[in-house]
């Protein structure tokens, strides 16, 4: 009995000793607390001397917050720099006391070629196979227009070796049947078969003046020997007598 008495009075200051850390302990948030809010009532009465100081403490915040740093990508390689070539010496060019003349180019003589004079080309002949007809008041291509004169191709033939009477410009009855008959004998020998032309002159606004011909007979002289035409420059009163 008297050692559990001895126990009970040891651990009693034990528990004084608690309760004056538990005391303590709860003394210091209280503290706190006041410190706070005296620290409160004081800024709040010298606000307008505070707030500049920490405007100027919060600006490089601010700036290193709103300016937001480049990322780096580490799988990205770095950018290559071309290196600028280097521009070669400009060689200053040697300067010559005299210019070198050109050195003289022989010519080979030329020699004068002789004229050798061309042989005379024959008259050009064209042979002319067509279906003919009397000449109208529509476009003139294969046709007869009077004892001496048709159309072939649309170009207009004059018979060079002879001389016939035109039916509108007949003086006489006579003449213009003597005309009548040479047109229409003029057109029956050219579609007898094919037939020659030869050039006998230039070409004119009056025809182009040719000798046509048919196994080397000509047509004008066929005419004449038929009393249809007569030679050119002779008289034409003979059909009016």
């Amino acid at each position: 009995m008297a050692k559990t008495a001895t126990r009970g009075r040891r651990k009693a200051p034990a528990r004084g000793k608690s309760k004056a850390r538990s005391s303590g302990g709860g003394l210091l948030p209280w503290a706190v607390i006041g410190i706070a809010a005296i620290g409160g009532i004081v800024a709040h009465d010298h606000w307008k001397s505070i707030q500049p100081m920490l405007a100027r403490q919060s600006a490089p915040i601010t700036r290193e917050t709103a300016e937001p740093k480049p990322l780096v990508r580490k799988d990205v390689p770095p950018k290559q720099v071309a290196l600028a070539a280097p521009m070669p010496k400009a060689v200053s060019p040697v300067p010559q006391s005299q210019p070198l003349p050109p050195a003289a180019i022989s010519t080979p003589m030329i020699q004068p070629i002789k004229a050798v004079p061309s042989p005379a080309s024959p008259a050009v002949s064209e042979t002319g196979r067509v279906a003919f007809g009397y000449c109208g008041q529509g476009a003139h291509i294969n046709c007869v227009g009077d004892g001496g004169v048709f159309w072939y191709k649309g170009e207009k033939i004059v018979i060079a070796d002879m001389a016939s009477p035109v039916v509108d410009q007949a003086r006489c009855d006579g003449e213009r049947r003597v005309a009548f008959a040479a047109k229409s004998r003029l057109l029956a020998l050219l579609n007898a078969g094919p037939f020659t032309m030869n050039a006998a002159g230039k070409t004119e606004s009056s025809g182009a003046p040719r000798v046509v011909s048919r196994d080397g007979r000509s047509f004008g002289a066929q005419l004449i020997n038929e009393g249809l035409a007569r030679k050119p420059g002779a008289a034409g009163s003979a059909w009016c007598a």
